[in-house]
């Protein structure tokens, strides 16, 4: 049983039992993701891109190279209706506005990954100006419990999420929250005492959407987890072209890297495997689900990031 183990995730297209990978083979590019650094305020346990304020394993991306792959996308006719910022922390990025600027120009949807704490409220003056019904932020929570939140995301940095939180609540910005099902604490459950925090805090949510409270499956390698096969789509009665990679890409900036490069996926920003090059239109190509990931957050768990 353990050779099986070890022999997991290893031959791209064929699982350790011997059946063919399941792959996904994308046609467009709806959500088009920019990871804007991996540096970050602060340190979470299992943060699946090990994001900290040391960690430079991905570059800042300029203004510049974040408007050659949107262009590209509109130029190429590639089904683009969304840009996603993410991280690290994206306010982090000197040109994060620049680039929340660009996207609104272009009539995109925006979406920007924050934990809504120093790095943002150092910006409020200049961020206030871009609120527009087509941005929308995604602050991190880990739990409606400052005690658990801080087990997670360290010592006093709840009271600082919540005082962003909350400046985005009284200037009407769009905003949702994003949790981790880490906790044994059912979803109904969860959404049902996240209802009670937003009553409490005035905040303006519907708990019960799955759009305004963003859950997701806990990614942990180190945990066993199913291959996908071909023939897990009819059995676990999912549709290849509802999983992330069949509909979106991220943009990271590799260290020591000259160019940007397109990831297929945004859980994924150092695996070569998944690395797909440098132009948008050349990504579009198989993607076998050969990652922990792809089994436990995106097949199985039924999570997206955008």
């Amino acid at each position: 049983m353990s050779n099986l183990l070890e022999k997991k995730f290893k031959d791209p297209k064929i699982t350790a039992d011997g059946y063919d990978r399941a792959f996904i083979e994308a046609k467009k590019i709806k959500t088009l993701w920019f990871n804007t650094g991996t540096l970050c305020n602060i340190e979470c346990k299992n943060c699946y891109i090990e994001s900290s304020p040391k960690n430079d394993r991905l570059n800042y991306l300029t203004i510049d190279e974040v408007k050659s792959f949107i262009d590209e996308a509109i130029d190429k006719n590639l089904g683009t209706d969304e840009i996603g910022f993410t991280g690290g922390e994206p306010f982090m990025n000197k040109d994060i506005l620049k680039m929340i600027d660009y996207s609104l120009s272009k009539n995109f949807k925006v979406l920007v990954l924050t934990n809504a704490m120093k790095p943002m409220l150092n910006k409020t003056k200049e961020f206030v100006k871009f609120n527009h019904p087509n941005l929308t932020i995604r602050v991190s929570i880990d739990h409606y419990e400052k005690t658990k939140h801080e087990k997670i995301r360290g010592k006093n940095t709840y009271d600082v999420m919540m005082q962003g939180l909350k400046w985005l609540n009284e200037n009407n910005f769009n905003y949702t929250l994003a949790t981790r099902l880490l906790w044994n604490e059912k979803e109904e459950d969860l959404r049902k005492n996240f209802g009670a925090f937003i009553k409490d805090n005035n905040l303006r949510l519907n708990t019960n959407s799955s759009q305004q409270l963003v859950t997701f499956a806990e990614m942990n390698e180190k945990i066993d987890t199913p291959e996908i096969t071909t023939s897990c789509w009819n059995i676990l009665k999912k549709d290849p072209n509802d999983i992330m990679c069949s509909w979106s890409r991220m943009i990271v900036k590799k260290k020591n890297s000259k160019y940007p490069s397109v990831i297929a996926c945004t859980l994924l920003p150092y695996d070569d495997e998944f690395d797909l090059g440098q132009t948008l239109r050349n990504s579009l190509k198989k993607i076998y689900l050969n990652h922990k990931h792809c089994s436990k957050f995106c097949v199985l768990g039924g999570s997206s990031c955008s």
